[in-house]
């Protein structure tokens, strides 16, 4: 994989110590992406999901599905997903997505932001069935909202802060998720609906011994 190749897709390298990540501000998918948060929306059957976490259970601060090849199930914070199969338009966002990134992936996570009120907490995502260095594959279409990442050990190190454009692809590869949390986090102010996808590679165990 090549820095030209990146290039040639508008990924450009971000400038963040003991990470691999990659921006892209805007993705050409065919369509508008307010066209494409409008079918999101209404075509997804989103959840309200419980999840546990240190011992007690909370109410997810935003609506989530998940979609995937047979056998892509997903753990984490006590959740246990089993994926629905792919529509139309998440098989093409894919296939988009796979040509920018030169990955493939077999599942997505999607969140449904409704309001300035939900958010997603500080974390890193390193569940065993994502494998070791994972490739994470985000899709971003309605309000602006800004990405944190925080270094989980050098707390010298200032957080990072990067709005997250309607229509941008933001590609975390490598060590990422050894070294650093992300999250959204609520906002004082009201503002519009947001969906992003992330995009991921789970590993389906066969069963064979």
């Amino acid at each position: 994989m090549t820095q030209d190749l990146f290039a040639s897709g508008g990924l450009d390298l971000l400038d963040i110590p003991d990470a691999e990540i990659y921006y892209a501000p805007r993705v050409d998918f065919g369509a508008a992406p307010d066209f494409v948060l409008k079918q999101l929306i209404e075509q997804i059957p989103w959840r309200s999901e419980v999840i546990n976490l240190w011992g007690k259970e909370y109410q997810q601060p935003r609506l989530a599905a998940w979609f995937g090849d047979a056998g892509a199930r997903y753990t984490y914070s006590g959740l246990s997903l089993e994926p629905l199969p792919w529509t139309d338009l998440l098989s093409t966002l894919r296939s988009r997505v796979e040509a920018l990134s030169e990955a493939s992936f077999n599942s997505v996570l999607l969140n449904y932001y409704r309001d300035h009120r939900d958010s997603m907490g500080m974390h890193s995502d390193d569940e065993p069935e994502l494998g070791r260095n994972p490739t994470i594959a985000s899709l971003s279409f309605g309000e602006q909202r800004t990405f944190v990442l925080k270094h989980k050990f050098k707390k010298d190190l200032k957080s990072v802060q990067l709005t997250l454009e309607s229509g941008s692809l933001l590609l975390m590869k490598g060590a990422t998720q050894h070294h650093w949390k992300h999250g959204i986090n609520k906002l004082a102010r009201p503002c519009g609906p947001r969906v992003n996808l992330t995009f991921r590679q789970i590993l389906v165990s066969t069963g064979a011994t």
